[in-house]
């Protein structure tokens, strides 16, 4: 998390709109920080994808929170923190609430895309990978040899990485449900976890 990503965020948060921070450079754990800082001033996590060219870039999306309680902890915080704008005069971070938020990043991008959506964008992808020594060194019999073999390891990872996708979701599924958060079904259709008693409606983010 630099100080330049927390002063932007900061700056689109006063604004008092929905906010949407694309990163083409960082971790899950970077935008859990980010979400983190929000939340100590009267916003709350909504959603998080892959975006921009080739799903290269991790989007987080930012809504204003008008709980009650929120808005006390941001009167507070705005007072306690005058000069959090410069990046670095921030509320301390709190490991296990960050960790929390980094739970329910992950899972949101393990939902981003169903199966058949991941084959649908994933088989492509891998073909033309394997057709690139045929594009490179022209078409002949240990070229497409070669470009047949590459495929069909491809295409043997199809199903490997669903699996590992479904254990994923599984394993952040499980540490959402242990810290009390609630499994609903948003806008679009996907399962999403939210915290005790927050009756916001989910609308998900079809641009993620």
């Amino acid at each position: 998390m630099s100080k330049r990503h927390v002063r932007a965020m900061l700056r689109k948060i006063a604004s008092g709109e929905r906010v949407r921070i694309t990163k083409r450079t960082g971790s899950v754990r970077s935008l859990a920080r980010l979400a983190f800082v929000a939340e100590q001033f009267g916003y709350a996590y909504a959603d998080a994808g892959l975006g921009g060219f080739k799903s290269a870039e991790l989007v987080l999306e930012l809504v204003p929170d008008p709980r009650p309680e929120a808005q006390a902890r941001a009167t507070r915080n705005r007072a306690s923190y005058p000069n959090a704008g410069d990046g670095v005069s921030l509320p301390p971070p709190v490991a296990e609430e960050i960790a929390l938020l980094e739970a329910r990043i992950s899972f949101d991008l393990a939902s981003q895309f169903t199966p058949k959506q991941r084959v649908a964008l994933g088989v492509p992808l891998m073909t033309a990978l394997a057709a690139a020594p045929c594009i490179r060194f022209g078409v002949h019999s240990t070229v497409a040899l070669v470009a047949g073999l590459l495929w069909a390891v491809f295409m043997a990872c199809v199903p490997i990485g669903l699996a590992h996708t479904r254990r994923k979701r599984a394993r952040y599924a499980a540490v959402l449900e242990a810290a009390g958060l609630t499994p609903v079904t948003d806008m679009l259709g996907r399962l999403r976890y939210v915290s005790p008693g927050d009756r916001r409606p989910v609308l998900g983010n079809p641009s993620a």
